[in-house]
């Protein structure tokens, strides 16, 4: 253990803590604005700095190492100014739009302006002005916002190792940027979202469909449906203070029918059928000889990935739709028969935890009959906008239940929302399935967590089944390369592109560093995701009774001519963007 004094205070910590995360330890707060734990501790934006008694000048808390018997102040009067300073040079540059920008009351600098009582700017100067880049379906990048923290820069290299966007040109001509300056739209972006769950102000946000669910929950002619993922109703509430992980099911079911969804339907009920097919499908290849290891196709994201950087990998995919495209296809065809409503009289909006989702709706193959399976996707934070702007009081709103016949969930469906979710509802189906009984079956520990790779052997009718669950592109990438090898010998793989799975997807309530640093935000969503499914009455997908109903009334038989007309999809080869 090393011991220091921070403004008096005595602390131990262990060797190589930073003064930073010491002085954390003792509730003694540092500045921060480029500083995002374990993702970007390079100590660019020098809000952190702080003294140390002997040393000359100032040190960088983010990246300084405590070491036995220092004595550190980080509020004297020096250091106030130098950091004030260095704001009102970060300020000088930055347009003042606070009250017209998407992060207006969220945003890292406009908190750091308020705690150092900043109402004017005293250097003005020349900026750069930026065109900004809004030809992806999903994500926004305005670079006029920029403050060069690169912390977006950390995560799409460090974390996802995809590389999409850096830190281009040198002096005032510094900015992040893609490779020749072009949209996300045409690199090698998934569209996954971390960049803008990493960005401290509005240099990075998605692209804003709520428009198109305002004219149309406006138009009396049109029937507009709503369907929820099932990671948002652990998350919405702390867009309105409540605390993370706070499970509003409920109120957000409530929420939606005041804002008047003709509507409100569970895309936990789509995850259910995605795992009776996968599941199925599952099957099919260890009976028959298929392609194998089986990867879940769930993630948007994930599969642009794959078609980009493992194309010669793509049989490997399971042919299933998404959950909320599935749900989609089956809304505007069982659905519109059985309740006799014209199909392009409906339009079906998807609330997700996922940028990517955006995307995924508009790729050519996600329709049928002539429709698009979804018209609208909008992220946890677009919802709140919506429920804001309707001036409804969520906190405290009472709780509703989602409308029959396509709001009955089990709690298979709920555990989507987490890395390993996926897979273990569809282990759960699987192994009544081979089995051809009940088990009782309901828990995989072996696959829950959230360790970026989880690795395990399950016993299924005697057969014992390797699977893999990866979350994070840099570990899909890794997985991916040991199934191209020739390594691997999974039977069964889930891939989610966002690190812990959906709960922290790329259209989440943004966090800021220092929350991330000291809460473990994704295992708080992740509980509240396995407390629905500790309470379901019905906890595997093929025990859904309004599931099953579909399949008598219209599908058929699982991975049968009807479900691949509707519920399945094919993937192919996209263009690496060549630097």
């Amino acid at each position: 253990m090393i011991n220091l004094k921070i403004d008096g205070i005595d602390v131990a910590v262990e060797e190589g803590t930073t003064i930073l995360a010491a002085a954390r330890k003792v509730n003694i707060d540092i500045p921060t604005l480029c500083f995002l734990k374990e993702i970007n501790e390079i100590g660019d934006c020098r809000m952190c700095i702080v003294e140390v008694e002997g040393r000359r000048g100032f040190v960088t808390s983010c990246i300084q190492k405590a070491e036995e018997g220092m004595i550190v102040h980080t509020n004297t009067s020096a250091l106030i100014d130098a950091r004030r300073t260095v704001l009102d040079l970060i300020l000088s540059n930055h347009p003042q739009e606070c009250l017209t920008c998407v992060r207006n009351g969220n945003c890292e600098l406009q908190d750091l302006a308020k705690k150092f009582n900043i109402t004017k700017v005293d250097f003005e100067g020349e900026r750069i002005e930026h065109e900004i880049d809004d030809k992806s379906p999903s994500i926004v990048r305005d670079s006029n916002k920029c403050v060069l923290c690169r912390r977006c820069v950390g995560a799409c290299k460090k974390v996802q190792e995809i590389g999409a966007i850096d830190c281009m040109n040198r002096g005032f001509d510094s900015c992040v940027a893609t490779a020749g300056n072009n949209s996300l739209n045409d690199v090698d972006c998934t569209f996954c979202g971390q960049c803008i769950e990493a960005c401290p102000v509005g240099a990075l946000y998605e692209k804003d469909d709520t428009g198109k669910v305002w004219r149309s929950l406006k138009d009396s002619e049109t029937y507009t449906i709503v369907q929820t993922a099932p990671a948002v109703r652990v998350a919405l509430g702390e867009e309105f203070g409540m605390d993370i992980g706070s499970e509003v099911q409920g109120k957000m079911v409530t929420s939606l029918k005041r804002l008047g969804f003709d509507k409100v339907f569970d895309t936990n009920t789509g995850a259910d059928l995605t795992i009776i097919e996968e599941a199925n499908e599952l099957i099919a290849r260890i009976r028959n000889g298929g392609v194998m290891p089986m990867i879940t196709s769930c993630c948007p994201a994930w599969v642009r990935f794959a078609e980009k950087n493992f194309p010669d990998q793509l049989d490997h995919i399971s042919s299933c739709k998404s959950p909320h495209e599935m749900f989609g296809a089956i809304i505007k065809s069982y659905y519109a028969q059985k309740f006799n409503i014209a199909p392009e009289k409906i339009f079906v909006v998807s609330v997700m935890p996922c940028t990517a989702k955006k995307y995924e709706s508009v790729r050519p193959e996600m329709e049928n009959d002539g429709f698009r399976n979804v018209d609208a996707v909008i992220t946890t934070r677009e919802l709140a906008r919506m429920i804001k702007k309707a001036n409804i009081d969520f906190v405290g709103l009472e709780d509703s239940n989602f409308d029959d016949p396509m709001g009955g969930a089990t709690g298979a469906g709920a555990i989507f929302g987490t890395t390993g979710g996926v897979m273990e509802a569809a282990l759960r189906t699987a192994a009544d399935a081979l089995e051809s009984k009940d088990l009782g079956e309901f828990k995989y520990e072996a696959v829950r967590g959230g360790a970026g790779i989880k690795r395990a052997t399950i016993n299924l009718a005697g057969k014992d089944m390797k699977v893999v669950v990866a979350s994070g592109l840099k570990n899909a990438r890794k997985i991916m390369n040991e199934i191209k090898s020739g390594k691997a010998d999974y039977d069964f793989v889930e891939i989610m592109a966002c690190p812990g799975g959906c709960v922290m997807g790329g259209g989440q309530p943004i966090k800021n560093s220092k929350t991330l640093a000291t809460k473990d935000v994704r295992a708080l969503r992740a509980d509240a995701i396995y407390g629905i499914d500790e309470k379901s009455v019905i906890r595997k997908s093929h025990q859904n009774e309004r599931v099953t109903k579909m399949y008598a009334e219209f599908i058929g038989e699982a991975c049968g001519e009807v479900a691949h007309k509707y519920l399945h999809t094919e993937y192919k080869k996209q263009e690496k963007y060549e630097i």
